[in-house]
């Protein structure tokens, strides 16, 4: 199965950062994110992913300021953020700190007062009494009818009106799956002639990847959460990841500890994974795939945040993990993660992952203690663990010589690069 679209380049190697303006900042606008972005350009964001910056529906609402994912219209502003002139700032100065804008597309449903339902009846589903209806229990929001082929032109517009108006960098695309592939395949090819793009897609359907650059690795998520719930074993992780190495050659898998959705509704890193959060987070950055980083989780964030309300983030002064993210950040960088082949040490210890990333000359050990457990030993005794390494986190430099002996503590994450 090969992928149709080639990935932009600038994406290789990138990590995303996803911006929720709304409980970003006291004032929750887009010019008050603005002051941030030197920050996330420091820290090693390449990539922001603006989560919907569309207006959210005045009826069914849930909470006091609603879902971003219930929109009325595709083609204007949430006020509550700003203007078109304060985003297309925004974007510009994210352009010129060489940073590049994804935002998020929800082409599965609208909210209930959104335009088209009043201009365009016929391009919604219909209940057997011939009202609006949706089939995934989302109150706040009905099903667009992707089987009226205007509708899917109407929504190609509207995708391209951003790309037009603001220049954005690509798309991430809100519960793909349920959209119909062929759709995303029109969009893409249409959207992709105005400007190379980048696609992410919310699903984990591997035909998928015949459209989209990168899909989310909830699978993996789910199944570490199950280890720290003692449900499960790595084992089980390592399964998930040898399925995910079987998926077409391009593809790329979104690894993360924390989103939007999992924040407010299944609980913090800190309540999913307890102390072992950091070390996920290592996780995330150094194996094959694109690693996500929420708002918040740099200060970090230990609370979840409402999702229909204002909910400010606690900013901690100074951003306590800004280093830990930009030391990954860089290292996410590096030939050997971006590019390189990967080996996973054998281990009769079952609360330690440790695998090697190599590309040529440059090798990367991690090893990770992703228990309570201390002093959990690893022998590694390989080729590519020999000549100079440096701790990344500590800046220490060893020479290995192919044999050494390790020793973790609980929850303890070390990270070496042939230097």
């Amino acid at each position: 199965m090969a992928t149709h679209f080639p990935t932009v380049s600038w994406a290789n190697g990138a990590v995303i950062y996803e911006v929720n303006i709304r409980q970003y900042t006291k004032e929750g606008t887009f010019n008050s994110f603005r002051a941030h972005l030197p920050r996330l350009k420091d820290m090693g964001v390449d990539i922001l992913w603006l989560m919907p910056i569309t207006p959210i529906s005045e009826e069914i609402r849930q909470g006091t300021l609603g879902s971003y994912y219930a929109c009325s219209s595709y083609v204007e502003v949430n006020k509550e953020f700003g203007n078109m002139d304060d985003l297309k700032l925004l974007i510009n100065e994210a352009h010129q700190l060489e940073m590049k804008v994804i935002i998020d597309w929800v082409a599965n449903h609208t909210g209930w007062d959104h335009h088209w339902t009043k201009e365009h009846p016929d391009w919604y589903m219909k209940d057997a009494n011939g009202s609006f209806t949706e089939l995934n229990g989302w109150h706040d929001v009905i099903d667009l009818n992707y089987n009226n082929q205007d509708m899917r032109f109407g929504m190609i517009d509207a995708m391209k009106y951003w790309i037009n108006e603001c220049s954005i960098d690509g798309f991430r695309c809100d519960m793909a799956h349920l959209v119909p592939l062929n759709f995303w395949e029109e969009a893409r090819t249409a959207c992709d002639k105005l400007k190379e793009l980048f696609w992410l897609a919310e699903c984990e359907v591997v035909e998928y990847h015949n459209i989209f650059d990168t899909t989310y690795a909830w699978w993996w998520m789910h199944e570490t959460e199950k280890y720290f719930k003692h449900q499960s074993s790595l084992n089980e992780v390592r399964n998930v990841l040898h399925a995910y190495s079987q998926y077409p050659k391009d593809a790329k898998k979104l690894f993360f500890t924390s989103n939007h959705d999992e924040n407010s509704w299944n609980g913090t890193e800190y309540e999913k994974y307890g102390n072992a959060a950091e070390a996920l987070a290592v996780f995330t950055f150094t194996w094959s795939g694109m690693p996500l980083i929420y708002s918040g989780q740099e200060s970090p964030n230990k609370r979840r945040l409402k999702f229909f309300d204002k909910d400010l983030i606690e900013w901690k002064d100074p951003v306590q993990l800004h280093s830990f993210y930009k030391t990954l950040s860089s290292l996410h960088k590096s030939e050997a993660i971006s590019n390189g082949e990967t080996f996973i040490l054998p281990t009769d210890n079952n609360n330690l992952f440790a695998f090697f990333r190599r590309c040529e000359s440059e090798v990367i050990l991690v090893l990770l203690n992703l228990s309570s457990a201390e002093k959990n030993k690893i022998t590694v005794k390989h080729e590519w663990l020999t000549g100079n390494f440096e701790n990344v986190f500590s800046q220490m430099v060893y020479a290995f010589n192919g044999n050494e002996d390790f020793e973790l503590q609980h929850f303890e994450y070390i990270v070496y690069k042939s230097v």
